[in-house]
């Protein structure tokens, strides 16, 4: 899967992007992920990539031109993109069933912003989806464009090191939150491992970890179980 981010801070996404699992999804030619700073297509000698809004207004807004060609750039290259994603507070709200969604995929876009937004232009006429990864504001896109991609590289086939290691993990099973996990030593400072998990018994374990994962998430998120009525 093939994913291209464009940014102004490619250096915030280079150390994410270079370590763990990540890295090693790269090294085994399961993504190829590469990262574009849109301003290299500025075409002023200042390299202006944002300019005051029309109207009036706090701070400054990013410009259709740099955004327009990094991205029309990007595309000669290989195959055309499924989705062009902004991210913005605006979006749709990420979930694990849009990032497994998006995991079909073969090509994304991902654009991260700066400064007090975009153009409209650029919502309206150049991306495919807009995607929030919560309700709240944050300095630039970045960190959310890297929220979204962690998500979606985790669910592709080879990356994860067993299988079935995203199947059970809160948000994917009936969006119920996941169920306690232990390991050695079964007594830690008086605090013992549940006596079912030690008893070899594979239904019994299934059933005791379903049963907890319904009430970890009545007691944390019940607007999950709503949610799912």
């Amino acid at each position: 899967m093939k994913f291209d981010l464009l940014t102004l801070f490619p250096s915030m996404l280079e150390g994410v992007f270079s370590a763990s699992i990540i890295k090693r999804a790269q090294a085994k030619g399961l993504i190829d992920l590469k990262i574009t700073n849109f301003r290299d297509f500025a075409t002023d000698k200042h390299c202006s990539v944002d300019d005051k809004p029309y109207g009036g207004g706090p701070g400054m807004v990013l410009s259709c031109d740099p955004i327009f060609r990094a991205v029309e750039s990007v595309l000669e290259e290989g195959d055309a993109a499924d989705e062009i994603i902004l991210m913005s507070p605006q979006g749709e709200p990420l979930t694990q069933q849009l990032a497994a969604h998006l995991a079909t995929k073969q090509r994304l876009v991902v654009i991260a912003g700066h400064y007090e937004g975009f153009d409209e232009r650029i919502r309206r006429n150049l991306a495919t989806k807009e995607i929030s990864i919560g309700d709240y504001v944050l300095t630039g896109g970045e960190l959310p464009a890297m929220v979204l991609t962690d998500t979606i590289i985790r669910l592709l086939p080879g990356v994860l090191g067993h299988k079935d290691s995203h199947i059970e993990e809160s948000f994917s099973d009936e969006n119920l939150l996941e169920y306690p996990q232990y390991t050695r030593p079964v007594t830690y400072r008086g605090h013992e491992v549940p006596e079912v998990l030690l008893s070899g018994n594979h239904e019994n374990i299934r059933l005791w970890r379903q049963k907890q994962a319904l009430e970890n998430t009545k007691a944390k998120r019940p607007d999950l179980l709503e949610n799912n009525n």
